[in-house]
């Protein structure tokens, strides 16, 4: 079998490779993600509403506001981090934190006019910031956990995509 023909990213002789993109045309593309933080009581404790925005303010500062600099910081270095992704120079990443019963619903959302698409900018985005959550507050409890790293949206590229 020949590998470099099953799988994009190994070349004929079976070694990895990044996919060369300098013959695609550059569109405009768009990722979104989300990740779900579930936070415990002694969490929630915490929670406060300031000038309309919930945020949980811990020994180490304002976790939410933290979370979205982590996540903002590491969906521009997304390139630095998963081995074969191009590193792009987002037009636009934002993310956006809010809270529902007991858990984060951290969403991020990343833009730019690229020749290969952002989900991996948008994943990383939404996971960095769950983790600087946690980060935050497992001096308060241990029992947080992160879970639904998704994929909500692409568009731009060959195909877009939207979860249902």
């Amino acid at each position: 079998m020949d590998m470099g023909k099953e799988l994009s990213h190994i070349d004929k002789a079976g070694n990895p490779t990044m996919v060369a993109v300098s013959e695609k045309k550059a569109t405009s593309r768009m990722a979104k993600a989300r990740a779900t933080v579930y936070l415990p009581d002694p969490v929630m404790e915490g929670l406060r509403t300031s000038g309309g925005r919930e945020e949980i303010t811990t020994k180490k500062g304002p976790v939410f506001h933290t979370a979205i600099i982590a996540g903002v910081m590491a969906a521009k270095n997304t390139g630095h981090l998963i081995p074969f992704c191009h590193p792009l120079g987002l037009d636009d990443c934002h993310i956006d934190i809010s809270v529902s019963e007991n858990n984060a619903i951290i969403t991020c959302t990343c833009r730019l006019q690229a020749k290969t698409g952002v989900e991996m900018e948008a994943l990383t985005g939404a996971t960095v910031a769950a983790l600087t959550v946690y980060d935050m507050c497992k001096a308060l409890s241990h029992d947080i956990s992160i879970s639904e790293v998704v994929l909500l949206e692409k568009t731009g590229g060959k195909s877009d995509y939207k979860r249902v």
